[in-house]
């Protein structure tokens, strides 16, 4: 169902089954999937690209230019994938000429007023809780989960399977599989339950646990922490990812956690 009250350009291409709520406006340059709804007071500029049964709420802004002073406007794109949904009042932002485009996976969900800057890659099933804020050229893996109010620095990764607390300040990389938190954001253990719920198997989070405890716990500098990693553990898919993706840290990874005195004070 369109509404006679939403304002669409009669180039926006709108698949069969898209509903458009009243005072909603799409631009020329747009695609949606099949089956997506889209709320009232959205509006969805040129350059997006939404994918099939979508849910749009009110107040959220679609492609929209980069807030990058470099752009030049070229022309670029904001794809979001299937069965993801875009809360109250959140923004994504196209793309530069240095990916051209900004992609938000399929089956995430984005929570009311965030905000993901251009040239950022959000994976699938990720959750990006309240008012939570990306700068650009961000990377965020599958099934990662953002806690509300945190902020991501630009050309920051988080893993895969990471969790990260509310509140954070996350200026490094979180590896895949951890938990973190703390100021600074710091590793907080490795995401088992997350990963239990996913269908991973004891032994593959057994191997987690010990490759995560020999990086942030052992004593090690980066490099010789990898090198103990291989020597130790068997080659496993998450050991491959895991240090793959430490390895290619071109901001450097978040720090293992402050040991305390036997007095409860923080050791400096």
């Amino acid at each position: 169902m369109i509404s006679p009250l939403a304002h669409i350009h009669p180039s926006a291409r709108l698949a069969p089954g898209v509903t458009v709520e009243p005072f909603t406006t799409i631009a020329a340059d747009v695609e949606i999937g099949e089956g997506t709804w889209i709320g009232p007071n959205v509006t969805i500029m040129n350059g997006a690209r939404i994918g099939q049964f979508c849910q749009v709420f009110p107040g959220a802004v679609v492609g929209a230019v980069p807030q990058d002073l470099k752009f030049a406007g070229e022309q670029t794109t904001a794809v979001i994938g299937d069965h993801t949904v875009i809360r109250e009042c959140v923004t994504v932002n196209r793309g530069t000429v240095d990916r051209g485009e900004t992609r938000v996976g399929s089956h995430c969900l984005l929570m009311a007023y965030v905000h993901v800057a251009h040239d950022c890659i959000i994976g699938n099933h990720c959750i990006l809780a309240n008012t939570v804020q990306v700068a650009g050229h961000v990377e965020i893996g599958d099934y990662a989960i953002v806690g509300g109010s945190s902020a991501v620095h630009q050309f920051v990764k988080i893993g895969a399977h990471a969790m990260v607390s509310g509140g954070s300040l996350v200026r490094k990389d979180v590896p895949p599989y951890v938990k973190a938190g703390r100021e600074p954001l710091s590793y907080a253990g490795a995401n088992s339950v997350g990963l239990r719920r996913r269908g991973f198997s004891e032994e593959a989070i057994n191997l987690v646990q010990q490759l995560y405890r020999t990086l942030f716990l052992g004593g090690y500098n980066t490099n010789d922490a990898l090198a103990q990693i291989e020597l130790e553990l068997p080659s496993t898919p998450e050991r491959e990812v895991a240090v793959s993706f430490v390895r290619a840290a071109t901001r450097g990874i978040i720090k293992g956690p402050k040991r305390g005195r036997a007095d409860g004070s923080e050791a400096e």
